[in-house]
């Protein structure tokens, strides 16, 4: 008999590899060489192979028949378990994913991993979307200015977090603009024009994507372009309109005007987008002092914050400068510096304190601290991962502040995909979250350890991050229940506000949501900037089943870019909408696990049903109305903007393959500062 043949036929008779998790697995294993193995067993490798190559192409339903059919031959084997778990969780049956999950746990399977697994995955089904109420917060990490006698920076006084993960470093003392990563390294060193910046405090990024840094020396703004390259500067010295006298602090409001803290003028300057002076406040008025130091500015809902140095507390005023009231009595804070917005709350940095304070009660909560040592912070800001990034100028070192339970838990990590379609080239598509379900972005190829069966992969790269996608696909669900006809203007001028807002990136679907759901259009955005209702097939109904509509729009995009989102259009009213077939619960959790938001375009300005309350609350999508001033011109780009803890990287294997028929187990590691997290899947070389 041919030797290859013979190999063939004994590696159909054998176990697949064992599994790096626990010995009772059997589905993917090997028997000792003195055991044959079963028909049962047989059967049960030939459905689990077939399962674990679905699932890592994204057929999660397909996944879901072959593992429950692997685990009709073989009814307690925890490999089985776990990949049905697997399946089910990806699928938004979380439920069902847990206890099959718990059935593998009780067989001794998975250990401190999968208990951890099963614990984060109950504790987000019960606790939901993160609540946004203020927490104490631990440091996860630091960047010193002084690393092993070499100086990086000195007195950091703001900071600038990017989408991306990275974030500029504001330096008063070395006159300079530092871009690191979340790993702590510098990738860029910006000194500003030719004559260099003249004691900058602060920075921000405008809604036309510039930054703006304040030159408390030299009395001006500097303008930079998105890379920090000088383009010019805003105002000069004096006492005048459009003059500044150390200036400090800076926040834009929701028109592009741009806030200064004027500190010598003791007053608030403001200009236009382009940088032409409008007005000046804070001057004394009616039972109202006047400004003596103000320091940090935040602009929300058209109401502005002052924190003042002289008189230890924030006050209120107007989009016009009008006084409005003290947030918090004189006296509370000992020399507050900047304020930030956070969740909804004031972050206020005050001495070696930062405290969360409340816009409408004034209510003061302290977030963190740092003791007794010699500290002046000044700014606390949230990054995309939802960390604070504080700087402390007396300390000359920059914080990342965290949730305590954040820290206790370490991310939550999960192997999405293996392709080993090129074997034995691999690419691995990993997420990274916290326990809270927010992406943990910026991460670089250091920040990952992957082996296989134990063993570190060679050529292993990072080729690859979600969140610098600059391209969303996006599917439009279309209400046709009876009632809607009657909104055909407005639900016109959604679709092509939205077709437009995308700029011939990506690919629009566009479904109808009747009795049953009908996909009307696939294919680029333009083709749709013409939208008429008449081009539709699917009639208007009496009821629509939403659940069914939610469902094929989320399946569409499960092989589609990684930034994603439905958005659906409708009046909001939860008369004739059904969920029978599927509950909210399952709808948002299969969004969640797929990485799809889901949006919704009002066509009435009447409050939305509940139900498309609690997705909309639950995902990471918004809300907007379709006549709203501003339009939905910018959709597409709060899509691409929204944060994805995604990563492809690519390995070469040293396994054995068994000519296609062996289960390959993949280990991956994440580590960021102090925090860590773990994950174990596995696949399938082509068949020989």
């Amino acid at each position: 008999m041919d030797r290859r043949l013979s190999i063939l036929i004994l590696s159909f008779l054998v176990m697949l590899p064992l599994s790096s998790q626990e010995q009772t697995a059997t589905a993917g294993m090997e028997v000792p060489a003195d055991r044959i193995r079963t028909g049962s067993e047989g059967m049960a490798s030939e459905e689990f192979r077939r399962g674990v190559q679905a699932y890592n192409r994204g057929a999660f339903s397909e996944a879901i028949v072959q593992f429950e059919k692997s685990l009709s031959y073989m009814p307690s084997d925890s490999l089985i378990l776990d990949w049905l778990g697997k399946a089910y969780y990806k699928a938004g049956l979380e439920g069902t994913a847990v206890s099959y999950w718990q059935n593998a746990a009780d067989n001794g399977y998975g250990g401190l991993l999968l208990r951890n697994k099963i614990e984060v995955v109950q504790e987000r089904r019960i606790t939901g979307a993160d609540s946004g109420n203020p927490v104490r917060l631990a440091e996860s990490g630091s960047f010193p200015g002084v690393y092993n006698g070499n100086n990086i920076y000195s007195g950091p006084v703001s900071v600038l977090p990017d989408r991306d993960g990275t974030f500029w470093i504001v330096t008063y003392s070395s006159n300079e603009l530092l871009r690191m990563n979340q790993n702590g390294r510098v990738l860029s060193r910006i000194t500003g024009p030719l004559n260099g910046f003249d004691r900058p405090v602060d920075i921000i990024r405008t809604s036309a994507g510039k930054l703006i840094v304040s030159e408390s020396a030299g009395n001006r703004l500097a303008v930079l372009d998105g890379s920090g390259h000088f383009e010019g500067y805003i105002g000069s010295s004096g006492r005048g309109l459009g003059q500044m006298v150390g200036p400090q602090y800076l926040d834009q409001d929701s028109a592009g005007r741009i806030y200064v803290s004027d500190y010598g003028n003791s007053r608030i300057d403001v200009f236009d987008s382009d940088g032409n002076a409008l007005f000046f406040f804070g001057s004394a008025s009616g039972n109202f002092q006047g400004l003596k130091g103000p320091t940090g500015i935040a602009v929300s809902d058209g109401r502005i914050f002052v924190a003042d140095d002289y008189d230890g507390c924030i006050y209120e005023f107007d989009t016009a400068g009008n006084f409005v009231r003290n947030l918090v009595e004189k006296g509370t804070f000992s020399k507050p510096e900047n304020i930030r917005l956070w969740n909804g709350s004031l972050v206020l940095c005050a001495g070696n304190r930062i405290v969360s304070v409340n816009p409408d009660t004034g209510a003061v909560f302290e977030l963190a601290g740092t003791g007794n040592a010699p500290s002046r912070l000044t700014t606390a800001v949230p990054d995309v991962n939802g960390n604070l990034i504080v700087s402390d100028f007396a300390a000359n070192e920059i914080y990342m502040m965290s949730k305590v339970q954040e820290l206790v838990g370490g991310l939550f990590i999960q192997i999405e995909q293996i392709d080993a379609s090129a074997f034995p080239s691999v690419t691995v598509e990993i997420r990274a979250e916290n326990r809270s379900r927010q992406p943990v972005v910026g991460l670089q190829e250091e920040n990952f350890y992957i082996t296989e069966n134990r063993r570190p992969v060679s050529s292993l790269k990072l080729t690859g991050a979600a969140s610098n996608n600059t391209e969303a696909d996006i599917t439009i669900i279309i209400d046709r229940k009876t009632s809607s006809a009657q909104y055909r203007t407005e639900i016109e001028t959604a679709v092509r506000e939205i077709a437009a807002s995308m700029k011939g990136r990506g690919t629009l679907r566009i479904i109808s949501a009747s009795r049953i759901p009908v996909i009307e259009y696939q294919g680029i955005p333009s083709g749709c900037e013409n939208f008429s209702m008449d081009a539709l097939k699917n009639e208007p109904s009496s009821s629509t089943s939403v659940d069914l509509a939610l469902r094929l729009a989320a399946n569409d995009l499960m092989s589609a870019a990684k930034k994603r989102a439905v958005i659906m259009i409708s009046d909001g009213k939860s008369d004739a909408l059904s969920f029978s077939r599927y509950n909210l619960a399952e709808l948002t959790s299969y969004m969640n696990n797929s990485s799809i938001g889901f949006s919704f375009v009002q066509i009435v300005q009447e409050s939305v049903s509940p139900e498309f309350d609690y997705m909309i609350d639950n995902t990471s999508g918004e809300l907007y109305y379709v006549f709203r001033p501003e339009g939905l011109s910018g959709i597409a780009e709060d899509i691409i903007n929204i944060p994805q803890g995604i990563y492809q990287l690519t390995f070469i294997s040293s396994l054995q393959t068994s000519f296609g028929q062996r289960y390959l187990p993949v280990e991956a590691e994440v580590y960021l500062l102090n925090r860590s997290g773990r994950d174990e899947s596995g696949y399938f070389a082509p068949l020989e």
